[in-house]
């Protein structure tokens, strides 16, 4: 059986966001669609990001950026 992989930006519809992890399940950044890089980010992924991660994404700070794409 052949396996078929997509790239992660491939598998994201155009409004898409989506959130990276590394190999340990940490945060390690977050897709953001093109066009959308000015918007709010939604609420439900704020929520997502500060329960599971601990990281408020709105907080202004040196780490936020990094985790941009």
């Amino acid at each position: 059986m052949d396996t078929e992989y997509v790239t992660f930006e491939d598998s994201l519809g155009d409004e898409d966001w989506g959130l990276i992890l590394d190999k340990e399940g940490q945060l390690k950044g977050l897709f953001i669609p093109k066009g959308k890089e000015e918007a709010v980010v939604p609420q439900k992924i704020v929520d997502l990001c500060m329960e599971a991660f601990g990281i408020d994404i709105t907080e202004d700070g040196e780490e936020i950026p990094d985790l941009l794409h």
